[in-house]
């Protein structure tokens, strides 16, 4: 049987709620609306963008249900959010920049220039990227790609680039720009902890649920992840201070470097000449995440809101419209003044009641229970926390000062999730029991509470089928009243799991071109985060790398951890294995593309030692599980 028919429809406590929303917010306000849609242009005549074997990447057409009203199994805020991040097709910003919107996940924007074309942010995948590009052309003209900008280090504003540029066009003077620090952060974000990102990621974008009244209608930030393919080239130019101009094919733009805010390296735009800011991904029409619920570094609110205010000092009186990456532009000075003061003070805010509050003694949980935002904030329907959440940003704040212990030593050394829950169904009379009581507080609305204790009934049993069938029906209740989007995708897709069985990982970015951009310490350490720690306790293995380019690295296996260092290591340790060899076949090896026994086979590779072993040393390694348990044990 499939999601959609098991699924249930809201009950009344949920219907109720959401009727709500629509008595306590503007919706008769179309300003998000006229400004979503002003400047179209065209879009696409095939809805169906494929990749080269015909599979389809993304369906243009896949939420042409939003045009009709709101269901009750939907939250009314974020249903109307989703409508205006489903608008598609070619934009015009103002006269010279267009943006291609709807997709992907975020916006590509096109600069015109003397003779081409200057490409902003191209998107997730190479294929929605390369038909951007060419309903952009279908309309502007045959215009050659002049220079590629990457706003920050996320793989949806640079993973489409071999869409609209090659490499060989890049080494042939075609120009890269990105901020300081773009590679380190692109790279390692995706690849030290991107199985278990990507994992999660399939539950905060809903990748797996159907599309529908009563599934996933969109992400908040945009709809949803492209499935095709992610390529990365590496910037030529690096954009290291604020105030910093540059002129591509008579393009000027002056950058305001913004790093820790909505990514570890990123940077607006202003565009003097067309009196434009690109704002990146630091003000959209949302409340972002200080934490994405996929996981990441706890970003910095405080800066955040900081640069904001640069933003307006630096930018906004030689500014008619602000853009972004994603979502819909906002024009006329004093509007974007507005606009970028309000996202200011969201984020200042949250900083500074979080404080005031942790330091008064609340807890995480607490202060994430009690905080409100500001009326005259809330009434802007873009500080609204459709991707990121008062919540969960809140929780993220305290994380960044105090992390994860809230103090009460009854918390410093809990079970761990079976053990305890183990411990709390026998202490609340069995599962049976449980059951019972929660179904009564499942029929009185308490679909919180439901989902808190039949977890435990889960973690004891997941094969109890009726633990199960209660947890996703509350779980589907959270998710039909949610504002935010991603929350709305994590409780449907445990609802969908619980029921149906592991969705695994849809959409990865640790793509080849990914994997291809790591510097060799970086692939060290990423082998070294595979070492099955208690496995290797007893082991003591180095291995010395001798490249033909003259640089030497040791590697050293030792207590359960693989070090590394450049050049020969400790002189009072000799390797068990000594290989010369050039760099693209030792990265083949760390990569585990080519098993050290075929190393003798290859030209140009001497050994000395014992190259059994380089193998004995890689067998303490294991692989991530891609489609590890979420919502079961």
């Amino acid at each position: 049987m499939s999601d959609s028919a098991r699924s249930k429809p809201a009950t009344s406590r949920i219907a109720s709620a959401n009727e709500a929303m629509l008595r306590r917010f503007p919706f008769d306000d179309t300003q998000d609306h006229d400004d979503s849609r002003r400047g179209f242009i065209t879009s696409a005549s095939d809805p169906l963008i494929r990749d080269d074997d015909g599979r389809p990447v993304w369906d243009l057409d896949a939420y042409a249900f939003l045009d009709k009203g709101c269901p009750e199994t939907a939250n009314p805020s974020l249903w109307r959010q989703s409508r205006l991040c489903a608008e598609h097709g070619l934009f015009e910003v103002v006269e010279g920049i267009y943006q291609v919107r709807g997709f992907d996940l975020s916006n590509v924007t096109f600069v015109e220039g003397e003779t081409g074309v200057f490409v902003i942010d191209p998107l997730l995948g190479v294929e929605t990227a390369a038909a951007a590009l060419a309903l952009y052309r279908s309309h502007r003209g045959e215009r050659p790609v002049t220079g590629v900008l990457y706003t920050h280090s996320h793989a949806d504003h640079f993973g489409g680039v071999k869409g609209v540029v090659t490499e060989e066009e890049v080494a042939g003077g075609i120009p890269v720009y990105a901020p300081r620090g773009f590679m380190e952060h692109a790279v390692s974000e995706n690849v030290f902890a991107g199985t278990a990102m990507n994992r999660r990621a399939a539950y905060m974008y809903g990748a797996a649920l159907p599309k529908g009244e009563r599934g996933q209608i969109g992400a908040g930030l945009g709809q949803t992840l492209s499935t095709g393919g992610v390529s990365l080239i590496a910037p030529t130019v690096e954009i290291t201070d604020t105030g910093r101009t540059e002129t591509v094919d008579g393009i000027r733009m002056v950058f305001q470097l913004t790093p820790g805010t909505e990514a570890p390296a990123e940077l607006n735009i202003h565009f003097p000449d067309h009196r434009a800011l690109c704002m990146a991904e630091n003000a959209t029409h949302n409340l972002h995440n200080l934490l994405t619920l996929r996981g990441a570094e706890v970003r910095d609110p405080h800066e955040w809101s900081r640069y904001l205010t640069q933003a307006i000092d630096l930018f906004v009186d030689s500014s008619d419209v602000a853009f972004a990456s994603h979502h819909w532009p906002v024009w006329g000075r004093d509007r974007v003044e507005t606009f970028l003061s309000e996202q200011r003070d969201l984020y200042a805010y949250l900083h500074d009641q979080t404080l005031r509050l942790l330091n008064q003694g609340f807890t995480a949980l607490e202060i994430a229970e009690q905080l409100e935002v500001p009326p005259a904030l809330e009434r802007a329907w873009h500080t609204h926390g459709y991707y990121g959440s008062v919540s969960h940003n809140t929780k993220a704040i305290y994380q960044r000062y105090l992390g994860w212990f809230d103090g009460n030593p009854a918390h410093l050394w809990e079970h761990p999730p079976v053990e305890a829950a183990q411990r709390y169904v026998r202490f609340m009379g069995g599962a049976g029991e449980v059951l019972r009581r929660a179904r009564e507080s499942y029929d009185e609305g308490d679909f919180r509470w439901v989902v808190q204790v039949v977890n435990h009934v889960v973690f004891t049993d997941p094969d109890n089928a009726e633990a199960r069938a209660l947890q996703a029906d509350a779980l589907e209740q959270l998710g039909y009243g949610s504002e935010n989007g991603t929350w709305r995708n994590f409780f449907l897709t445990g609802a969908l799991e619980l029921r149906d069985g592991s969705i695994g990982t849809p959409t990865a970015t640790t793509s080849a071109d990914i994997l291809g951009a790591l510097t060799l310490d970086q692939l060290f350490d990423a082998l070294a985060i595979r070492v099955d720690g208690p496995a290797g306790w007893d082991a003591d293995i180095t291995v010395r790398w001798v490249l033909t380019s003259g640089d030497v690295h040791t590697m050293r296996l030792r207590n359960g951890v693989l070090t590394h260092v450049e050049g020969a290591g400790s002189a009072s340790v000799a390797p068990d294995a000594e290989i010369t060899l050039d760099e693209p076949t030792l990265r083949t090896v760390l990569l585990g593309v080519l098993p050290p026994v075929s190393l003798a086979e290859q030209a140009g590779v001497e050994i000395t030692g014992d190259l059994g072993k380089l193998s004995e040393l890689l067998g303490h390694t294991d692989a991530p599980d891609p489609d590890f348990a979420i919502v079961t044990p």
